[in-house]
């Protein structure tokens, strides 16, 4: 389900019982990991965390996405964004290594219940990449 929300408050309100909680928790993780310089807001209809646009300008559109996070029709998700391959590709494999059924499409990892995440690995992998260090990583047309 795409919000049309246009604050984190907003949609997390509109949010069922339950989802809210979830996607407050994780949020709570990102939010005490995420490294300075990255901005919390509304994406895509989804929570993102982002590069302020004085810092990567683009185009068009809303700003460079880190991560995201959204309570969808049939699931919750976790979007690593405009993460390089190699970054995506080492999450997955500390998924998988947690036992954890890992679902997963380009980028986006979806789970049904807060305990279907590894919230440890979450706060590991937000906390890993600078601002500064994304930047320069970035590849435009992610």
């Amino acid at each position: 389900m795409v919000s049309a929300a246009k604050t984190v408050d907003e949609y997390l309100r509109e949010l069922p019982d339950g989802r809210r909680e979830a996607i407050q928790a994780i949020r709570d993780v990102i939010l005490g990991n995420l490294p300075a310089g990255y901005k919390e807001g509304m994406m895509y209809g989804m929570i993102g965390y982002f590069l302020p646009v004085d810092v990567l300008p683009v185009k068009s559109g809303p700003p460079v996405a880190y991560i995201s996070l959204a309570s969808q029709k049939n699931n919750l998700a976790l979007y690593l964004g405009c993460q390089s391959s190699e970054r995506i590709d080492r999450f997955r494999e500390a998924y998988r290594a947690t036992g954890k059924k890992v679902d997963m499409g380009k980028g986006c990892f979806r789970f049904k219940r807060l305990d279907d995440l590894p919230l440890d690995l979450v706060a590991e992998f937000v906390a890993s990449c600078p601002l500064e260090q994304f930047v320069l990583e970035y590849k435009p047309g992610c």
